[in-house]
């Protein structure tokens, strides 16, 4: 299981059964999960149309792979000098995931 998708239930499990790990998991269970940050987080949503759709929609695909891999680099070029640096790197990730998808169409 993901970090990211463990339930309070989980968190409270791993307390209880391994006392030594409780201070990192109350590190971990104070931050919003990464993936709420990365895929489609709320405030990228305007009624149906999510944020990126809208963008890749108003580009000709050649000019869509670009955007996606500025994005890329970017996130990767900052995340050192960022409060949460994993977080830039899964949204790094994540805009090196959709530009790939999109080359191998």
């Amino acid at each position: 299981m993901s970090i990211d998708k463990a339930t309070p239930e989980d968190w409270e499990r791993l307390r209880r059964d391994f006392p030594a790990v409780a201070p990192y998991v109350d590190k971990y269970d104070m931050e919003p999960p990464v993936d709420s940050m990365v895929n489609s987080p709320k405030h990228y949503t305007a009624g149906d149309v999510e944020c990126i759709d809208g963008i890749e929609a108003s580009m000709t695909p050649e000019a869509f792979r670009g955007y996606c891999k500025g994005a890329c680099m970017k996130y990767l070029w900052r995340y050192e000098r960022k409060a949460k640096p994993l977080e830039d790197l899964h949204k790094a990730q994540w805009y090196l995931n959709k530009l790939i998808s999109k080359v191998e169409v």
